[in-house]
């Protein structure tokens, strides 16, 4: 088992350098073959034009058969051993007859006519190389292959004029060879060093995987204690409010100011805590993307006069008076979900209220342009500062000011209802001035 599985890894690698190589091939195709069309129109020019147009029909065949693999290797699925294989080979085998074709075509180039074409010769070579330097090291043994061919070639046409001239050590012909030596060693290296580079590349990317493995096991972890947690607290929360709200309505008889005192705290903190749990299942769904939306076309003006009804009670306990001008006018629709419209709104008003000075109003109001429907919500509180958006929708987060900080709260209403009108198509947005006040906006567009 361990060796089928130490098989199995060894062939994701070679897989995965196929894949690199691949999308090498088919970036730089247009390229190649324009380099391989102009070294044969240029060396047709002065030497013998059906070599040249040879040499570059070889080179297109190869170039199609490169293709050809790189699109199979785009099928190939991981752990397909045998697939994987033969792929593999097929790339090494194409490389050799391409390489071939460059360094015998090169080395005639280079040793026929007197040697008028030599610069010419070692100048494709050394070109070749290191095009195969920067873009063939994917797959280590069709880097080396060129190299090794070319290297041989760069080695006739230099040793030739040597075994044939036999000229002394102080002659050009030796700088030429040694010059050519150097160039080997600076195409190697930088080969070696091109190698070494993706090899890096590919160890990060294996460890970014693992990150990210371990990042998804923690958040599937962190979103089962949620669910769990939350569930747990509902119940026992539920019994525990309601049997507060009980109490409180004064159906069990009158209780001492200090005790009624006691009973009505324990009431608002057991509300804040259902709505904690409430906004962290929400938040939940919210990540894992469970959150359901049921779509409909409503009149906003009918939607906002019931949203104003629903929270009449709000407004009373903060001491504020809502303020809606929804005068009987056109009537105007939006393609929304009301429930979480609803939801959202809440939110907003429920802030609105929250920052607003006692007797205060809470003024909504609708407004429509350029095919968008914004429902407005002003309170004349303190203000928000510029710069602390991020803050103001961010998560568990707070303005750092003593007269926002006293109201507390869980710091995602604003975080949550951003996520939900921006899946149901919306923005949600606003704009206030310190010591004037707040206007959050909720902007729909209107169906056609």
């Amino acid at each position: 088992m361990i060796g089928e599985a130490n098989v199995t890894g060894a062939s994701d690698q070679v897989l995965r350098n196929l894949r690199d190589y691949s999308r090498a091939v088919k970036t730089l195709t247009w390229q190649r073959q324009s380099i391989l069309l102009a070294i044969s129109i240029l060396t047709g020019l002065f030497f013998v034009p059906w070599m040249a147009a040879l040499f570059f029909a070889v080179g297109m065949i190869c170039e199609f058969t490169d293709l050809q693999l790189a699109q199979r290797v785009e099928q190939v699925q991981d752990g397909d051993t045998k697939a994987t294989r033969k792929l593999f080979f097929g790339f090494v085998a194409n490389t050799v007859v391409s390489a071939m074709s460059i360094s015998v075509y090169a080395v005639w180039v280079g040793i026929t006519d007197d040697g008028i074409g030599e610069f010419t010769a070692l100048f494709c070579l050394f070109a070749a190389a290191l095009y195969a330097a920067i873009n063939n090291h994917q797959i280590a043994r069709t880097l080396a292959i060129r190299l090794t061919l070319y290297g041989m070639s760069f080695g006739i046409i230099t040793v030739r004029d040597l075994w044939v001239y036999r000229p002394p050590l102080s002659s050009e012909m030796w700088l030429q060879f040694f010059t050519v030596l150097f160039v080997m060693y600076f195409l190697i290296d930088c080969s070696l060093g091109f190698l070494r580079m993706y090899r890096q590349d590919l160890k990060h990317l294996e460890e970014l995987k693992i990150e990210h493995e371990r990042a998804k096991a923690a958040l599937v972890l962190k979103s089962q204690f949620v669910a769990v947690v939350s569930h747990e607290l509902r119940t026992p929360l539920t019994s525990i409010k309601g049997s507060l709200d009980l109490i409180n309505s004064g159906k069990f008889g009158a209780f001492t100011p200090n005790a009624q005192s006691l009973l009505q705290l324990a009431g608002r903190n057991s509300q804040r805590l259902a709505d904690l749990v409430d906004d962290l299942l929400d938040l939940q769904k919210i990540e894992e993307g469970e959150m359901k939306f049921n779509k409909q076309t409503i009149e906003v003006r009918r939607f906002l006069a019931e949203a104003l009804e629903a929270h009449q009670g709000l407004a009373e306990k903060f001491n504020v008076q809502l303020v809606a001008p929804l005068e009987a006018t056109a009537p105007v629709y939006i393609h929304t979900d009301p429930s979480r419209l609803s939801q959202v709104l809440g939110n907003v008003i429920s802030n609105a209220a929250k920052f607003s000075p006692d007797h205060g109003d809470v003024e909504i109001w609708l407004s429509t342009k350029h095919g968008r429907v914004r429902i407005n919500v002003r309170d004349h509180g303190v203000g928000i500062p510029h710069g602390v958006k991020d803050e103001v929708f961010g998560r568990f987060t707070q303005l750092d000011s003593s007269d926002q900080r006293q109201f507390g709260g869980t710091g995602l209403g604003l975080n949550i209802s951003r996520e939900i009108i921006l899946a149901i198509g919306g923005i949600i947005d606003y704009q206030s001035e310190l010591g004037v006040g707040t206007t959050f906006y909720i902007e729909m567009p209107a169906p056609r």
